[in-house]
């Protein structure tokens, strides 16, 4: 895998940890009463999102397990709809997506 790639997914594997360190002790109610933790939860999975767009094709070839396309779409989603964000699915992408994500990363970049 090209130095670049490790670096994208380095940055992602950081993102989604700093989103966990968040939620550590929280319930999801407080994603509706704490704005900044909903900012900071956002932005967390926006970059996971954006380091994963720039992984190349061949990187991502590598990793084939790895859901790319969710990933970037939910970055996606986060950007552009902004105004339209369903915090629950926020909340179970940090809670129940990023602990495997981040496994399966740390596998690949310890290769």
């Amino acid at each position: 895998m090209s130095p670049n790639d490790l670096w994208r997914i380095e940055h992602m594997i950081e993102a989604a940890e700093q989103a966990l360190a968040f939620v550590k002790g929280r319930e999801r109610a407080d994603l509706d009463s704490d704005a900044m933790l909903c900012l900071a939860l956002t932005r967390a999975v926006e970059i996971v999102g954006e380091a994963a767009a720039q992984v190349t094709d061949a990187g991502r070839a590598e990793l084939a397990d790895v859901p790319w396309a969710q990933i970037v779409g939910m970055r996606n989603r986060l950007v552009h709809a902004y105004f339209d964000i369903d915090r629950t699915i926020l909340w179970d992408t940090v809670r129940l997506a990023l602990p495997p994500l981040i496994a399966q990363l740390k596998a690949a970049v310890l290769r």
